[in-house]
């Protein structure tokens, strides 16, 4: 038999029923194939994150029905693939903690305590923590939490005297899964009962919204709350709408990122991080991409360098990106940032 030497190999000789999810720039399906082909060096790792390849196993063993999660941050080189010590590190560990013997899987438990201690194990932030739960609840056919009702008679104004118009009384949960279960109605509703949203409850819906592809009407509707917060200077709140825009690769999303790159006092470091954060495809773009690098590079606060780099490792940035560089004229900001680093 042969031995097991990676992730890939653990979960198909396992028999674990498992799904996985890109944790790093937005929540998204990973399939096993191109985990496969990650560990193989094959390919590098599609959104990095910090240099990190940051991946949700939900998986379940044996007759036990309630899934376990890990949470793995896999440490990239300079090209975005694995850098493979930490990884055969974790492979190791896991075979000692199951007596070398993945056909006996009787204690599941052991699996999942695989995780204490650990290094590669990280914790995200309970926004993506929530929408993890919600998508991969709807992905295995599993009920929403007991939150969502609330959030949708809130979020749609279906009951105005329900007590969920106490908006404290909503859940992050509910808010996740409301983002995963929307249907197009509803998207419509939220977007009329968007501009009267208490900014407490704006904020953590946007970074639900920020992980799915959204409605033209909720697009529209984001932007006007978000361009009435940059009018009154309220940097938070714009920034969230903007956010909450990015996963949806339409028109509409292009045309006010580019509109915003052409502004340059909209242009501050919340901004900027946010588009490279969260909207990274709107920036693949033979406009947008310089526009972009020369709005970085006029901000002295940001570091540019460390932005760029983490842009870089986006296989579908590399290239473009490192083309803008080598042929920013000196003069300009880019330029000049270059030239600052290699003095």
């Amino acid at each position: 038999m042969q031995p097991i030497l990676t992730l890939h190999d653990f979960f198909m000789r396992s028999g674990a029923r498992v799904r996985l999810y890109h944790l790093g720039r937005r929540l998204a399906p990973c399939s096993l194939d191109d985990l496969a082909a990650f560990e193989a060096q094959r390919q590098p790792w599609a959104v990095p994150w910090q240099g990190q390849a940051r991946l949700a196993c939900v998986f379940t063993l044996g007759d036990v029905e309630e899934p376990l999660i890990w949470f793995l941050s896999l440490p990239l080189d300079e090209q975005g693939h694995l850098v493979a010590a930490p990884r055969d590190a974790f492979i190791e560990r896991l075979l000692e903690t199951l007596g070398h013997s993945v056909a006996t899987l009787g204690e599941e438990h052991r699996v999942d305590n695989l995780m204490k201690d650990n290094p590669l194990a990280f914790t995200p932030p309970l926004p993506l923590q929530a929408m993890l739960h919600a998508r991969a609840n709807r992905d295995l056919d599993r009920p929403a939490s007991e939150h969502l009702e609330l959030a949708e008679d809130y979020l749609t104004g279906a009951q105005d005297d329900h007590p969920a118009n106490q908006w404290q009384a909503l859940g992050l949960q509910g808010l996740a899964d409301f983002a995963i279960r929307h249907d197009t109605d509803q998207a419509h509703a939220l977007a009329k009962r968007l501009p009267t949203l208490p900014n407490e409850v704006l904020h953590s819906l946007c970074y639900c919204l920020e992980h799915v592809t959204l409605a033209p009407a909720l697009i529209q509707a984001l932007r006007a709350r978000g361009e009435q917060a940059a009018g009154e200077g309220d940097i938070e709140t714009f920034c969230a709408c903007v956010r909450a825009v990015s996963a949806s690769q339409k028109e509409s999303v292009a045309t006010w990122y580019g509109e915003l790159l052409d502004d340059p006092a909209a242009c501050g470091p919340d901004l900027l991080a946010a588009m490279a954060a969260r909207g990274w495809e709107h920036l693949e773009d033979a406009q947008r991409l310089p526009r972009y690098l020369e709005r970085l590079a006029e901000q002295p606060s940001v570091d540019f360098t460390a932005v760029v780099r983490d842009l870089a490792l986006i296989p579908r940035l590399r290239l473009p990106l490192l083309m803008q560089l080598r042929d920013a004229p000196a003069d300009s900001p880019v330029g000049q940032r270059l030239a600052h680093l290699h003095r």
